[in-house]
């Protein structure tokens, strides 16, 4: 959940690493640092700063860091608070350099034998003994950088990415990745490496995806790769058209805001792939989706986070649509339990970076396991989850900087009601269902953008919110997940404590909590269960709780509820992805009223790559 880059070059590259960890910032940013050779090669420069990149920005501007080979990282804490003595770059005695993404599980293993060997350390952190390690190999004259570390990761356990510099070779930066991305970035004179291809798409012309145990070695004129055999391999070359080269807020005060607001032309871009006046494509899963789904009998989805909301709404979809068994698992629980399989199942895989390292991990087992195939939701199309899934779906969300997912979420959702359609065609789901999700999809920009137009209101609501402590949020059936996801948010960037129940699980426990200073946010859609749903909130009036209900129609609120915000009624079928939104806004104004960091919430990173 770091940011590495690193150049190589023959012109001078501090601001190129720099705005590298600007378009990285949103993996960490406890403290960041960069190395680079010194003009005349003969040293490393070291210049390192606890808090955001801004503050190595202004440290790095005061200084003449004018090297051409540099590395640097942004980071997100693991072992070690976050500080500048625990910042990277770590070294070793003899200015062996590292920055690392990732964890090393043995690392306090290493660490008391390379103390019994003389070796001092002088952070609390996992990364350094990769430092000391390497320069254990290195200190034989014929021994390269390149070479030491390939001895060295032969003794690492753990998922990690990381690339060093030795200040005996001057023009060279080895890298090497096991579980956390990382990829190469080619250009003229000089070459680059990061563990995000935004951060290097300025520059690079071409990009090179390392697999598992590849270790690279990249010098101005040359980039070679050996796998974990220390074989000399060639992975393909990805041109760099297509990927942003701008990465701002469009006039919009953050980037949450601008993604949330991007959402129904990214919804309609997603679509507008996805459908021909027959229906859905097929072959938007991929060459082989027809002969496998023909196949499925049961669904299996393993996700974190956001993603695992967007998967309990596609079960509901999945198995009152399609009329197939689906099952949604945590990735980080599901890894390590033993698994009875049904027949035919078809396991899902969602992940808005697709390196998401428990959702991999999970990929990777499977192999083993009778599934009749894996299918990876993702929108990132160079990710590991594409490249490694059988079948792939990209979302097609674009870029999303702010931690807080949104856009990722809603074309999640998409995604799987279009998996509903294909499925359920093969199963219960009538052509006349099918044609009517087909057009409330088709349906849905225009329907986001008027529930956008909301945002007034729930700014208003948001003014009677901002300065509780604790916040309830209830819903029923499919919007059970909704309601999650929106507590979820309100916790992530305003730093509220949110949970959400199932209404009808009020009198097991929760009724305790309410009472005048307990506001109770509810979603509350105008379908089959809104007479249950409306019990409940009398026993939350009843007990004196506020209430904010988000709903169809304010009549049959009449008298219970403080503040009403009234939804267009819509197609039964997209109202989860319809009632996102102004739960979304509700969360990014309360915490803008609180004054977070609304983009970069504290303790958290955008893409989790460590377990």
């Amino acid at each position: 959940m770091c940011g590495i880059v690193g150049v190589v070059s023959r012109k001078p590259v501090a601001r190129i690493l720099i705005n590298g960890l600007v378009r990285q910032e949103y993996r960490g940013y406890d403290s960041s640092g960069i190395a680079i050779f010194s003009t005349d090669h003969k040293e490393i420069q070291l210049v390192r700063r606890a808090g955001k990149v801004a503050n190595l920005q202004r440290a790095v501007d005061k200084t003449s860091l004018k090297g051409t080979t540099g590395i640097a990282h942004t980071r997100w804490a693991t072992h070690g608070m976050p500080s500048e003595r625990n910042s990277h770059p770590h070294q070793s005695q003899e200015k062996i350099f590292v920055v690392h993404n990732g964890i090393i599980e043995n690392h306090q293993e290493l660490r008391k034998e390379l103390e019994a060997k003389g070796y001092k350390f002088s952070s609390d952190t996992d990364t350094e003994v990769i430092a000391h390690l390497i320069e254990s190999y290195a200190s034989s004259r014929s021994t390269t950088l390149t070479k030491a570390t390939k001895k060295a990761v032969k003794h690492l356990r753990g998922s990690y990415a990381f690339a060093v510099i030795h200040s005996k070779e001057p023009h060279r930066i080895v890298a090497t990745r096991k579980g956390s991305p990382l990829v190469l970035g080619l250009g003229k004179g000089e070459n680059f490496l990061a563990s995000d291809q935004l951060a290097i798409s300025d520059n690079a012309e071409e990009f090179v995806y390392l697999e598992d145990e590849d270790i690279a070695e990249i010098t101005p004129n040359s980039a070679r790769l050996w796998d974990g055999s220390n074989n000399e391999v060639f992975r393909p070359l990805v041109p760099s058209s297509g990927v942003p080269r701008v990465i701002d807020k469009g006039g919009y005060s953050h980037f949450m805001l601008k993604e949330i607001f991007e959402q129904p032309q990214k919804i309609k871009a997603l679509l507008g792939g996805s459908f021909t006046s027959a229906g859905v494509q097929e072959e938007s899963f991929g060459p082989k989706a027809a002969s496998i789904f023909s196949q499925v009998k049961a669904i299996k989805i393993v996700a974190c986070g956001t993603s695992y909301h967007a998967a309990l709404v596609g079960k509901y979809w999945l198995e009152a649509l399609a009329g197939l068994p689906c099952d949604v698992e945590v990735a980080s629980e599901f890894r390590y339990r033993d698994k009875v399989v049904a027949s035919r199942t078809l396991l899902v895989f969602i992940s808005q970076s697709g390196e998401t390292a428990d959702t991999l991990e999970c990929l990777r087992t499977s192999k083993n396991i009778d599934y009749i195939a894996r299918l990876g939701i993702c929108n990132v199309p160079t990710s590991s989850l594409a490249r490694e899934s059988d079948l792939v779906f990209l979302t097609k969300a674009g870029p999303e900087i702010a931690v807080a997912s949104t856009k990722a979420f809603t074309t999640q959702l998409v995604a799987l009601l279009i998996l509903t359609s294909v499925l359920g065609r093969r199963n219960k789901l009538s052509a006349k269902v099918e044609k009517d999700i087909k057009e409330s999809l088709e349906a849905l920009p225009d329907l986001l953008s008027r529930v956008l137009g909301l945002e007034p209101a729930i700014k208003r609501m948001a003014a009677s919110i901002d300065q509780k402590k604790n916040i309830l949020f209830l819903a029923r059936g499919i919007h059970y997940p909704i309601a999650m996801e929106g507590a979820l948010k309100l916790k992530e960037i305003s730093y509220i404590h949110a949970e959400a129940y199932p209404a009808g699980e009020l009198k097991h426990g929760p009724l305790a909590l309410i009472d005048a200073g307990m506001p109770v946010i509810a979603v509350a859609p105008n379908n089959q269960l809104l007479e249950k749903l409306q019990s409940n909130l009398q026993e939350v009036r009843a007990r004196g709780g506020e209430l904010y209900v988000f709903g169809h129609s304010i009549t049959s609120h009449q008298g219970t509820v403080d503040r009403f915000i009234e939804i267009p009624e819509v197609p039964e079928s997209i109202t989860p992805i319809i009632y996102t939104i102004p739960l979304q806004l509700l969360s990014f104004h309360v915490a803008s009223l609180k004054g977070t960091d609304i983009d970069k919430p504290r303790n958290l990173a955008k893409s989790v790559t460590v377990e």
